[in-house]
């Protein structure tokens, strides 16, 4: 099985995890795309030029650019069926243009992880996005999603082809074959809550949302030495270019700074008592649909998550009776002391409580290992059928 991956950001980690999913599950894999930043990346691959988070017109000129040469800067499959798999919309429309250039049979599969907000509107650029992306579906052979909800709000919704789709949650690798099923790290945070010090919350990945950042520093400042938030990761400062200045400011903030995948994620995840799974970035969109990376990491290193009503974590987490659920406000993002009061009904006997119902849920719902990375692959490779969703 040959696999040509394209992706939008050759410096974003999960594209290198899909990477090490193909390959554990048989594939020889080709890598190019877009760089969004600078130094060595993990691996060669083919940078085709760079683009800017966010800047969709700049991103559409980048990608036209590169269309009459992707066939002469991808190299061809040596043998057998190419398949192009392509991370998000313009990368779709080169992997379609670049099928089109090459001889011999090719498989196209969409991988769609994030919706832009663009592609959710209903004025005159929008529609001819979802035109766009109409078109290159039916030109796809698979759709790769990462939570059901994408499926039913997005292409449902909006009406897109029936092209069937894939869900590939974003769980890690297992990290060990021997660990027996069933058992999940769940011990309480060294100078957390259940060590008789304050609530310590774990808000790691990107950190892209504006509204947590100004929720946290309101609760922790409302309740000085009740709640500590440790903040790791990358931030986006475009987003929120007063980022440190806020966590500077305020001394139940910390900030880390960036952490190694998935080495760190033992050591980071023990320190916290519980995970911040809410992301309002795109409320009522794509942050209310997704099911992100640390739903799965913090739940497997023993941390509760806390989620906020009426989203796919939420649904999630309550399916598996295991978290934090902070109440909605019909459809509203909630008040600070909503919030706070949510977090400061956590003592010590129920956080035990809640790790223990972590420490339930089997590992197979929480991380991916060889078998499951072999099943997949060849289902985006057209060489097994897609399987069916599995229960969450």
């Amino acid at each position: 099985m040959r696999v040509t991956y394209l992706a939008h950001d050759l410096d974003d980690p999960s594209v290198w995890r899909r990477v090490d999913m193909l390959r554990r599950g048989g594939a020889g894999v080709t890598v190019a795309g877009f760089r969004r930043g600078e130094g060595a990346l993990r691996e060669p691959a083919v940078v085709l030029g760079t683009t800017a988070n966010g800047r969709m017109v700049q991103r559409v000129r980048a990608v036209m650019a590169a269309l009459p040469r992707i066939a002469r800067l991808v190299p061809a499959p040596e043998h057998g069926t190419e398949v192009v798999l392509a991370r998000n919309l313009e990368m779709l429309a080169l992997g379609a243009a670049l099928l089109k250039r090459r001889p011999g049979p090719g498989r196209l599969v969409y991988e769609l992880l994030d919706i832009h907000g663009m592609m959710l509107g209903q004025g005159p650029a929008s529609r001819v996005l979802r035109r766009v992306e109409a078109a290159l579906l039916r030109a796809s052979r698979l759709v790769v999603i990462s939570s059901p909800a994408f499926a039913a709000r997005y292409l449902r919704d909006f009406g897109q082809p029936d092209t069937p789709t894939l869900l590939v949650e974003n769980k890690p690798f297992a990290r060990s074959a021997g660990t027996p099923a069933g058992t999940v790290t769940a011990t309480p945070a060294p100078g957390g809550i259940e060590d008789g010090g304050p609530l310590i919350v774990g808000w790691f990945g990107m950190l892209r949302c504006r509204w947590s950042l100004m929720t946290l520093d309101a609760v922790t400042r409302a309740q000085p030495g009740r709640i500590r938030v440790r903040l790791r990761g990358r931030p986006a400062l475009d987003v929120m270019h007063d980022f440190h200045a806020i966590v500077e400011a305020n001394p139940d903030l910390e900030f880390l700074g960036p952490y190694s995948w998935p080495d760190d994620l033992p050591r980071i995840y023990a320190e916290v008592d519980v995970a911040w799974l809410i992301d309002r970035y795109q409320a009522g969109q794509n942050s209310d649909w997704l099911l992100p990376n640390r739903l799965y990491e913090g739940c497997l290193n023993g941390a509760v998550p806390v989620a906020l009503d009426g989203t796919e974590v939420a649904r999630r987490v309550q399916s598996w009776d295991c978290g934090v659920i902070v109440p909605g406000a019909g459809g509203a993002d909630p008040d600070p002391a909503a919030v706070a009061d949510t977090l400061l009904a956590i003592d010590a006997a129920a956080l035990r409580r809640l790790r223990a119902a972590v420490a339930a849920i089997p590992r197979g719902r929480l991380e991916m290992d060889d078998a499951e990375c072999h099943l997949l692959t060849r289902a985006i490779c057209g060489a097994a059928p897609v399987p069916a969703e599995q229960p969450t």
